[in-house]
């Protein structure tokens, strides 16, 4: 089984910054894809950005040049800076892992984490 837990919600005003943690635990041995998704109140879940076990990222447009995703593969663990923010950026944040290879050698597909909530307001 494998669980991921977000951290790192919270208030901020707009300009300001945070930065989100997810780790995974379970029986991982690799893990592919992580990213970052989101969902405002009253909308549909979208993506924010994604990066590949070698660090290539994408961003969703919105985002791109404020929010900066990272991970440590030692520590199954996926970062999201976000800068700039505003109160677009408003919503439940939420962690995925697309492929989770196990050490049983099995796979667990689309691996979400609970959420983290961001509010960004004056």
């Amino acid at each position: 089984q494998v669980q991921l837990v977000e951290s790192g919600g919270g208030l901020v005003h707009p300009g300001g910054s945070l930065r989100l943690s997810c780790a995974a635990s379970g029986s991982i041995f690799a893990i592919n894809v992580m990213g970052w998704y989101r969902q405002a109140p009253g909308k549909q879940r979208e993506l924010v950005a994604t990066i590949t076990p070698g660090g290539s990222t994408k961003y969703a447009d919105s985002v791109n040049g404020r929010f900066t995703i990272s991970r440590d593969n030692a520590k199954n663990t996926v970062y999201l800076q976000m800068n700039s923010l505003k109160p677009e950026d408003t919503a439940v944040y939420y962690c995925n892992a697309d492929r989770v290879v196990t050490t049983t050698s099995t796979f667990r597909y689309n691996n979400w984490g609970q959420g983290t909530r961001v509010t960004v307001s004056s």
